[in-house]
């Protein structure tokens, strides 16, 4: 069922702060509405959100120091790979067998296997036990890294 609390408020409480900071900075930079959309849009979607130790590791494969580092349309790309419309649990996410092919708001795909594991284009990441948080416009499952729509 939906809870009360939106995906962004969500994050903000949870301490995502690295991808709240991704999605303030595509804002500030590409006027691209998505914290807007994640904190006080109807429409339902599913976020695969990385933890901070998650961009952290990412910041330093790039030798980087934050997000705002790296171009705005870059950033926007990666975090739309992270985000699938409509409201998916973990019973519709993760396969009986074999994996499932997501497509996601950025029109790329990514496969889940049985046992919670992102295959990207550019990278894998495991879903965390901690699945299903549920929230009032969809439904986060927490990550172990950032997943990577390109090579």
């Amino acid at each position: 069922a939906p809870g009360n609390t939106p995906i962004a408020q969500i994050a903000i409480n949870a301490g995502f702060n690295e991808l709240v900071a991704a999605l303030s900075y595509v804002d500030a930079e590409l006027n691209t509405g998505l914290v807007d959309l994640f904190m006080n849009g109807t429409d339902q979607y599913t976020v695969f959100a990385p933890t901070d130790a998650a961009f952290n590791d990412l910041y330093a494969a790039l030798s980087i120091n934050s997000i705002e580092d790296l171009p705005a349309e870059l950033v926007r790309d990666v975090l739309l790979y992270h985000v699938v419309e409509g409201r998916r649990a973990a019973n519709s996410v993760l396969p009986k067998k074999g994996t499932k092919k997501i497509t996601t708001l950025l029109g790329a795909t990514f496969t889940v296997d049985t046992q919670g594991m992102i295959t990207a284009v550019g990278n894998t990441a495991n879903i965390t036990p901690s699945n299903n948080i549920s929230a009032s416009n969809g439904i986060i499952h927490v990550i172990d890294a950032v997943i990577l729509p390109i090579n």
